[in-house]
């Protein structure tokens, strides 16, 4: 009787988790089907998750675009550079606050968690900006969040769950504390590390508002800024020229989320399995 019950448990969990991939990859595949769909077609509403009267109209014009390859170069800058700071950033920030031996750890963590709780605001952080000449300049969207409070604190738990004992073996052997976060801490913190990257690297991938603040060269613009830009121009050529029939607007909505969402869907497979367990590990001590 148990060994039936646990199968209809195991049924009824399928069938929840059937329905559960269902409801997450209709959206992926409707998204698809539109961005490779006539446009007259989407406007009436007749694409569900298969295209219909299959073109690359919408993935023509958009590569098309002038700006599209400087915005790509620009996002692939600020992401790389940019994630590369956060995590030396947040490594040496969390390392020494991770030591319970360290004078003043206390006051540090209150004065890092105000400032999760409390920020001074938009016009101060131009003001700041403005300050350091980083107007108009790609710095301005990695310097000012170089590091983030909350993914400190998770690297801090990390490296507070490892074994004190390599510490101190380390320093037997005369390694200073560079040394010993970078030859024994690191390499034992890939789960925390790649998963904290990720965070920061969707982030700047995804860095839209600051952009449209900060920059005003069209030519240092990141990709979502190009991204909206050329939608404007579609969607104003559509309604102030009639050019409807011509310019796969729709389509073209679609595709722009296909092409800046691939490279993080790409990206996620390679590091699936750190990004659980950093997860995980990183939210066990408080």
């Amino acid at each position: 009787m148990q060994k039936q019950y646990s199968r209809i448990g195991q049924a009824a969990l399928i069938v929840v988790l059937l329905l559960l991939s269902v409801t997450i990859l209709y959206p992926v595949l409707h998204v698809l089907a539109v961005s490779f769909s006539n446009n007259n077609n989407v406007v009436r509403g007749e694409v569900g998750v298969l295209p219909i009267r299959p073109n690359l109209d919408a993935y023509r014009y958009m590569f098309r675009y002038n700006l599209l390859g400087s915005g790509f170069k620009n996002s692939l800058f600020v992401l790389m550079v940019g994630t590369g700071i956060n995590l030396l950033m947040t490594m040496i920030t969390a390392y020494p606050l991770a030591r319970r031996s360290l004078i003043g750890r206390k006051l540090f963590m209150l004065m890092i968690t105000f400032t999760m709780m409390f920020s001074g605001g938009l016009i101060p952080n131009y003001i700041i900006i403005v300050k350091l000449g980083l107007v108009d300049s790609l710095w301005s969207l990695i310097l000012p969040g170089c590091i983030s409070a909350y993914n400190m604190i998770i690297m801090k738990n990390f490296f507070e769950a490892l074994p004190g004992e390599l510490n101190e073996a380390a320093r037997i052997d005369g390694l200073s504390e560079l040394g010993i976060l970078f030859r024994i801490i690191v390499p034992l913190s890939l789960p925390s590390l790649c998963t904290i990257g990720l965070f920061y690297a969707v982030g700047h991938w995804n860095a839209y508002f600051y952009a449209t603040i900060y920059l005003n060269s069209r030519n240092r613009w990141p990709l979502q800024v190009v991204l909206r830009n050329l939608l404007e121009n579609a969607v104003t050529s559509e309604i102030d020229y009639g050019e409807s029939a011509s310019l796969p607007v729709e389509p073209l909505k679609m595709a722009v989320v296909v092409f800046t969402t691939a490279p993080i869907v790409i990206l996620y497979p390679f590091i699936q399995k750190y990004f659980v367990r950093g997860a995980l590990v990183g939210s066990i001590k408080g």
